[in-house]
């Protein structure tokens, strides 16, 4: 008998629906709901305050794209600062990276790590990693009061509700610039060009404020609303076409299940919708 107990995302006026067959976790943090369930469907889902964050089916398209984009531009990174990410598939994917020496990951909320541990090792299995240090603070926090300097920060964030808000301000921005080495990079959970727009523009310009060259890039998501989400990208110089060196994705050796040299290319072509609110801001391609 097929379950009745569904789980429904509202975004607006729109809302998708996905049949629950059990709920493996559910606990109320200092911060947020967070609901860990068994789908028909898209495998395990990771919920926070209803949101879907991943499902086991898909998490590899965000997972990818958030890391080997901006890891295959910068041209050495050795130091790479994670806010956010509790779920911990971004971390496995930056760890993937030989020459990366030093992963720092800053989850606010201990429940959604300790959550994923548990219930989500295909996310979360290199949580232990001896070149990881995962520590339970305010990412905000981290960044205002760090003399550390990285190559790369990801900023891997649910929307800008609840704990995360703040991780959509400039002054978080301000800091991010500050602990970026001179060649650095920034990539940010952008938002939906169909849903979000006025957040993606207000985002956009605030980083382009901030630093020197600023873009976005799309991906195709089928657990999020509207299927198609964007990541902002923001360095002191680096441009992610001109400073992309395909031969360094074949010579890595790794294997991607999304993440291509051809689609780190044409992702970067954005629609004309999405262009035209953000020209004002984004960087020539």
């Amino acid at each position: 008998m097929k379950s009745d107990l569904w789980v429904e995302e509202k975004c607006g006026d729109y809302a998708a629906r996905f049949r629950v067959t059990e709920v493996l976790f559910s606990g109320q943090s200092d911060f947020q709901s967070v609901d860990v369930v068994q789908t028909a469907g898209h495998g395990k889902m990771l919920l926070n305050d209803g949101l879907v964050m991943l499902t086991e089916r898909d998490e590899f398209v965000y997972h990818d794209m958030i890391t080997h984009v901006p890891l295959f531009v910068h041209p050495n990174p050795k130091s790479v600062l994670i806010i956010g990410g509790g779920d911990g598939g971004t971390a496995r994917e930056v760890l993937r990276h030989a020459g990366v020496e030093r992963v720092v990951m800053v989850e606010i909320d201990k429940m959604v790590v300790d959550a994923s541990i548990e219930h989500l090792p295909q996310t979360a299995s290199e949580l232990s990693n001896e070149r990881l240090e995962l520590i339970i603070d305010d990412g905000v926090a981290f960044v205002a009061n760090s003399d550390e300097k990285f190559d790369v920060v990801l900023v891997d964030s649910t929307d800008p509700i609840g704990p995360a808000q703040p991780l959509f301000g400039p002054d978080f921005y301000q800091n991010i610039h500050r602990v970026l080495n001179d060649d650095g990079i920034v990539v940010s959970q952008g938002e939906s060009p169909w849903y979000h727009q006025e957040m993606q523009a207000k985002l956009v310009e605030i980083v382009s404020g901030i630093f020197d060259k600023t873009f976005i890039y799309n991906f195709s998501n089928m657990g999020y609303p509207g299927g198609l989400w964007s990541f902002t990208f923001a360095t002191k110089g680096l441009h992610p076409i001109a400073d992309f060196d395909a031969d360094r994705v074949r010579q890595s050796g790794l294997n991607f299940e999304y993440y291509n040299a051809d689609l780190h290319k044409g992702c970067f072509a954005i629609p004309s919708f999405q262009r035209k609110p953000l020209e004002a801001w984004l960087s020539s391609l």
